[in-house]
C-alpha cells in the first residue's frame, strides 16, 4: 500500500463528512487534503483510543517527531511520506501542525473548560489551523481568506460539541463552557450521567445560535475572487450547517442519539454546492 492508499484508506474508513468534499478537487490538491485530513485522524485517534494519558502523550510526542522529520524530507510513517509529496506542491506550515497535536493534548490534560475564551483556544487548535492549512492547499488571493478560514473552523468544532454532547460525556469531557452551564442551570452530573432536560436544551440553543453566527462570520469574509478555490470549505460549511438544523429540528435530542447525515444526502449536498459554485465562477467571468 502506497501513502496516498494508506491515506485515502484511512480517510474513507472515518465516515466523515470531509471526505465528500474532497471528491470535486483536483489530484494534487486531493492528495494534499487527504494526507492532512489522514494526519488529523492520526493524532485525533491517539487521544480517543488511547485509554492511558502516558501512552497517548507518548505517541503525540513520537508524532512530533514525526512532523519533524517530514519537514526535514525523512519521514517514517505513510502519512508523513504523503505530506512530503504535498509539499512538493504546497507551501504547509510545520508550525500549525504542531498546534494541531497541542489542540489533542488539551484533550489529554483539560477535561472541561471553565469559559468560552478558553474553549475558543482549542477550537482554534483543533480546527481553524486545520482550515488554514486547508486554504493553503486550495489557493487563495486574498488574505481575508484566513479570516474566512478561522471562523469556518470556529463553526466547524461548535457543530460538532453541539452533535457529540453524548459521546463527550460518556468519554468524561464537557465541552459546553462552565460559566455557560451554570448560566442556563444545567447539572453537571445529570450531563454526566447522559440526561437531558430543559436548561440543557436552552444552553445547546445558544450554543448553535453561537455556531450560526461563525458561519454567517465565515461567508461575510471569504472574497468572491477566492470562493470558488475555497469550494471544498464551502461544501463541508453546507454539509455541517445542514447537520446542525437537523439537530434543532430533533429538539436538541443529542443525549438521546447522535444525529448525522446518510451518505446519500451528504453526497447530494456536496454535488449541489459544488455545482452552485461552479456556476457563480463562470458568471463572475
Amino acid at each position: 500500500m502506497t501513502p496516498d492508499e494508506y491515506c485515502r484508506d484511512k480517510a474513507a474508513k472515518s465516515g466523515s463528512s470531509f471526505y465528500y468534499s474532497f471528491m470535486f478537487l483536483p489530484k494534487q490538491q486531493q492528495q494534499a487534503i487527504i494526507a492532512l485530513y489522514a494526519f488529523c485522524r492520526e493524532v485525533d485517534d491517539v487521544v480517543d483510543e488511547t485509554s492511558d494519558i502516558d501512552v497517548a502523550r507518548t505517541q503525540l510526542n513520537w508524532w512530533r517527531q514525526e512532523i519533524t522529520r517530514t519537514f526535514q524530507g525523512e519521514p517514517s510513517h505513510p502519512v508523513g511520506k504523503a505530506l512530503l509529496e504535498a509539499r512538493q506542491n504546497v507551501d504547509l506550515h510545520e508550525a500549525y501542525f504542531e498546534e494541531i497535536i497541542d489542540g489533542m493534548e488539551m484533550d489529554l490534560e483539560q477535561h472541561h473548560y471553565p469559559d468560552f475564551k478558553q474553549l475558543t483556544l482549542y477550537c482554534h487548535r483543533a480546527a481553524s489551523v486545520v482550515g488554514l492549512l486547508s486554504v493553503e492547499i486550495f489557493g487563495y488571493q486574498n488574505r481575508n481568506t484566513l479570516k474566512y478560514a478561522e471562523n469556518l473552523g470556529m463553526a466547524l468544532q461548535l457543530t460538532n460539541i453541539i452533535r457529540d454532547v453524548r459521546e463527550d460525556a460518556e468519554r468524561g469531557r464537557i465541552y459546553l463552557p462552565q460559566d455557560e452551564l451554570q448560566q442556563f442551570g444545567v447539572d453537571v452530573h445529570d450531563l454526566m450521567d447522559l440526561k437531558s432536560s430543559p436548561e440543557l436544551i436552552a444552553c445547546l440553543k445558544f450554543q448553535a445560535e453561537r455556531a450560526q453566527q461563525y458561519y454567517q462570520q465565515a461567508m461575510q469574509a471569504l472574497p468572491d475572487e477566492d470562493r470558488y478555490t475555497q469550494r471544498t470549505g464551502l461544501i463541508m460549511a453546507a454539509i455541517y450547517q445542514a447537520t446542525l438544523n437537523e439537530i434543532e429540528k430533533e429538539g436538541f435530542n443529542v443525549m438521546a442519539q447522535r444525529t448525522s447525515l446518510t451518505p446519500v444526502r451528504k453526497l447530494w449536498i456536496a454535488w449541489r454546492t459544488a455545482r452552485n459554485e461552479k456556476r457563480l465562477h463562470k458568471q463572475r467571468g
